[in-house]
């Protein structure tokens, strides 16, 4: 017989605080077109973009996530020294070593919290939602803050016609916290290695490195494979995850996907055959596809501009590189 006792944590956990931050320098279109050759209107009408968010120098993937994460603590209302983990989702910091969750953890104040960093692309923010979810319900953190933070521009070609249009810089951040009652759902998640071709990083960085490449690297992406694997699997990814939570269409009031493309966007809409009174997040239009951050960033907007409301049920999914995917339903702060 064991002699570990049982853990004693909450019942259930949900989100108790959401808080975005996007650079302040605003990139329309038209700084794109300079260095391919393409339309505004071609881009909108592929993508819905008509503008993104760019960090400067300062705007550092530190930077932009302690400011998120301000906020979020600040609307969660609780202090930072509460926090017992810190998750950031995140391919664009550089240094392989140290985390930089760990520099975040620091920064804001928070009492010596776990920190660590994962790479899962435009599913991190769900792949750390359900790590938070566990360590609450686990006991082995009373309050965990998720972090989605991206400076993608520093992955972008600018001459690559498919992708430069696409990526934008921000940080979204929640505080996930116990609940008695459930409301964040079971995560249906998972991954496709077999198409991780699809979307990638040009040169691996040992080979930049040892090659001698001039230009650095970026993400680069088959676009067509990406659409047709985003709008015909994610779908049924979505749909699991509403019948996991117990709940059909009828039963949403907000759709949360990663903001990848309005026509992906929009076709999963109509699959999953959403009734018209669910609010639908296409945050992407004005700040792009920033990959771990777009699902949180797109969750503030929508609470602060009043389209959705503190209590809604919502439908959240991922996808992205590696292709990996996670979706779940959760009660929005």
């Amino acid at each position: 017989m064991s002699k570990i006792k049982p853990s004693k944590g909450a019942p259930y956990a949900r989100i108790l605080g959401v808080g975005g931050y996007r650079p302040t320098r605003v990139v329309p279109n038209e700084v794109i077109l300079e260095k391919i050759d393409s339309s505004d209107e071609w881009i909108r009408s592929r993508s819905g973009i008509e503008t993104r968010h760019w960090a400067s120098p300062e705007e550092t993937v530190a930077a932009m996530s302690v400011e998120a994460s301000g906020k979020a603590i600040a609307d969660a209302g609780i202090d930072a020294q509460q926090i017992g983990a810190v998750v950031v989702s995140t391919v664009s910091h550089f240094a392989q070593t140290p985390a930089i969750a760990t520099a975040i953890a620091d920064q804001l104040g928070t009492d010596k919290a776990a920190a660590f960093d994962i790479s899962a692309g435009c599913a991190g923010f769900g792949y750390g939602l359900t790590l938070a979810k566990g360590m609450i319900v686990e006991g082995s953190a009373e309050y965990v803050l998720v972090i989605g933070v991206e400076r993608l521009s520093d992955l972008t070609d600018l001459e690559d016609r498919a992708t430069a249009f696409l990526f934008g810089d921000g940080a979204g951040a929640v505080v996930v916290g116990p609940s008695k009652e459930p409301a964040i759902g079971p995560t249906v998640w998972g991954s496709e290695g077999d198409k991780s071709e699809t979307i990638k990083q040009t040169v691996p960085w040992d080979r930049f490195a040892a090659e001698g490449h001039t230009k650095f690297p970026a993400i680069t992406q088959e676009g067509q494979a990406v659409f047709r694997w985003a709008v015909f699997e994610m779908a049924k990814v979505a749909q699991q995850a509403l019948d996991a939570a117990g709940i059909t269409s009828d039963d949403l009031d907000v759709f949360i996907p990663h903001q990848a493309n309005v026509r992906i966007i929009d076709s999963m809409v109509k699959t999953l055959k959403l009734p018209e009174h669910v609010t639908v997040a296409r945050d992407i239009r004005t700040t792009g596809n920033t990959s771990a951050a777009s699902i949180p960033l797109a969750m503030e907007r929508l609470l602060a501009t009043g389209e959705a409301k503190s209590g809604d049920t919502a439908l959240v999914i991922g996808f992205g590189a590696g292709l990996v995917y996670a979706a779940t339903v959760v009660t929005l702060p």
